[in-house]
C-alpha cells in the first residue's frame, strides 16, 4: 500500500486552519454577545474553544495524513484511511462507472489532486482518493479505464 503525496499534508493543515478560524470567529461573536448582554468576560468562550481546536487543527492533520493508504490489484483499487475508525474500501474495477481527477485551488498550489470513482449502487457510490500527484491520479484513471474497457458487459 502506498501513502499520499507530501503536499496533501499541507492541504489538510490549511483545511483544518480554515475550519478552526471559522469556529473561533463564531466563538468570538458568541463571547461578544455574552459580554454585551450578561457581562461575561471576553475569553470565557474563546479560550475553551481554542483549546478544543488544538487537536483537530494542530495534531489531527498529520495523524490523518499517515492513516491514508492505497493500492491497486489486478481488478480492484484498495483505499484505507481513518485514525479512530479505520475504513478499508475495495472498489472492483468492474463496478466503476465514471472517474474524475479533481483539483481545488489549495490542492493545485501544493501539486496534489483527488481521484474520484463513481461506482454502481447507491450506498458509498463515490470513493475519493486524495493526495495524489496529478500524474499519478491520471495514471490510475487510465489504468482503471483500461480495465473497464476489457470487461465484457
Amino acid at each position: 500500500m502506498t501513502g499520499l503525496e507530501r503536499g496533501q499534508l499541507s492541504v489538510m493543515r490549511i483545511h483544518a486552519a480554515i475550519f478552526g478560524g471559522v469556529v473561533l470567529a463564531a466563538a468570538t461573536g458568541a463571547n461578544a454577545v455574552l459580554l454585551a448582554t450578561l457581562a461575561v468576560p471576553m475569553g470565557t468562550v474563546i479560550i475553551p474553544v481554542a483549546l478544543l481546536l488544538a487537536y483537530p487543527v494542530l495534531l489531527g492533520p498529520p495523524r490523518r495524513f499517515r492513516a491514508w493508504r492505497y493500492g491497486t490489484g489486478d481488478q480492484e483499487l484498495r483505499v484505507q484511511h481513518g485514525v479512530v475508525v479505520q475504513v478499508q474500501t475495495v472498489v472492483p474495477f468492474g463496478r466503476v462507472q465514471h472517474i474524475d481527477v479533481a483539483q481545488g485551488p489549495i490542492e493545485r498550489s501544493f501539486g496534489v489532486a483527488r481521484l474520484v470513482l463513481h461506482t454502481a449502487g447507491t450506498a458509498n457510490s463515490e470513493v475519493v482518493l486524495p493526495g495524489l500527484s496529478r500524474a499519478t491520479a491520471e495514471g490510475l484513471r487510465d489504468e482503471i479505464r483500461a480495465h473497464i474497457r476489457q470487461d465484457p458487459a
